[in-house]
């Protein structure tokens, strides 16, 4: 376990840059959200999490059929960390934020969908966004205020 990587792995540095690219900014593992997502776009209160198919339990029923060593420990290990991410999206919707998360390989695979999905969701939230806010401009002739 020594050599897991938590923090800046290559398909969360591949999706970052490619988010930079297209003009999305960004803060990395921001501790100030629930489950401290690999990329938060604060803009359009996006959680993005790329995720590690062994670790958060891709096919877990499969899966976990096949431990052979130290089952028990790992069995639970899993579980706790799908029941995390559980609670962790339950605690970004209660805040407005929207949780999305990518398999590892499907990030490295499938970049450039990885990224559509991500600019659907933007462009959703901008919506809402816009539309929950009320905008408020001062008319230049009479400095009345118009609402749009």
């Amino acid at each position: 376990m020594s050599r897991v990587h938590l923090k800046q792995g290559k398909a969360e540095t591949l999706l970052a840059k490619a988010l930079w690219h297209k003009g999305l900014r960004y803060k990395r593992n921001d501790k100030s959200l629930p489950g401290s997502p690999d990329i938060a776009v604060q803009k359009y209160h996006i959680a993005i999490f790329i995720d590690g198919e062994f670790w958060h339990g891709q096919n877990w029923d499969e899966r976990k059929k096949k431990l052979k060593q130290n089952r028990e420990y790992w069995v639970e290990k899993i579980e706790e960390n799908i029941a995390r991410d559980i609670r962790n999206d339950k605690d970004l919707q209660a805040r407005d934020w929207v949780p999305v998360h990518f398999w590892e390989k499907e990030v490295l695979k499938n970049l450039d969908s990885c990224i559509a999905s991500i600019e659907e969701i933007v462009e959703v939230q901008r919506e809402l966004l816009i539309d929950g806010k009320e905008i408020a401009l001062y008319d230049q002739g009479d400095d009345e205020i118009v609402e749009y």
